[in-house]
């Protein structure tokens, strides 16, 4: 069993030492002499969801409002790491919100879903992660959320399957109960946004 260690003497710089000398190569050559720090500086911004904290991401943005119907924001790209292996997966993520009096500015939702995508993830864990924010924030009539997304564990190694994705999907209250609801959803999906 491997243990956690507290040691602040370690750090992911001596880590990416020790594995550069495992796979065979020379971190005194020129190409990699910073390469461990470079590697370190990647974590902390890649895994800087850790230091998130989601009642200064929403920052007070939630409006009262009479609004109704469905408000979709799609397409938002996120990056994360597969807690299985480190490696990235990533994609696209669509959230849908029927409204109960509040709602949020257009930028925290983005923000929520990058607050969770920049951890150690599964996708499984994300959407419902991202889902469960946005219910304790708004308690909407509603929440859809639709994440798509290519790892790259099933892609570069393991299976080696270039176009399969992962997709996950949860739905509560009016989605989860309301069949026509959920088929707009997925419509609106389909559409082209033109600008």
């Amino acid at each position: 069993m491997i243990q956690n260690t507290t040691d602040k003497n370690n750090t992911i710089r001596d880590a990416v030492g020790i594995i550069l000398a495992a796979i065979g190569e020379d971190s005194t050559r020129e190409g990699l002499i910073g390469t461990p720090d470079r590697v370190e500086k990647m974590f902390q911004e890649i895994c800087s969801g850790y230091q998130a904290d989601l009642v200064k991401i929403v920052n007070g943005a939630v409006f009262h409002e009479a609004a109704e119907g469905m408000i979709l924001i799609r397409d938002i790209e996120f990056y994360s790491l597969c807690e299985h292996h480190l490696m990235p997966f990533f994609g696209k993520v669509h959230v849908a919100y029927i409204p109960d009096g509040k709602i949020i500015g257009l930028s925290k939702i983005p923000r929520i879903v990058d607050m969770y995508a920049r951890r150690l993830q599964v996708q499984e864990r994300m959407t419902h992660q991202i889902m469960e924010a946005i219910q304790s924030v708004l308690a909407p009539k509603g929440i859809a959320v639709v994440v798509e997304a290519s790892h790259l564990c099933a892609r570069m190694r393991g299976v080696k399957k270039e176009q399969a994705k992962l997709v996950t999907s949860l739905f509560t209250g009016v989605f989860d109960s309301n069949n026509t609801l959920r088929n707009e959803f997925f419509e609106r999906l389909k559409m082209d946004v033109l600008l």
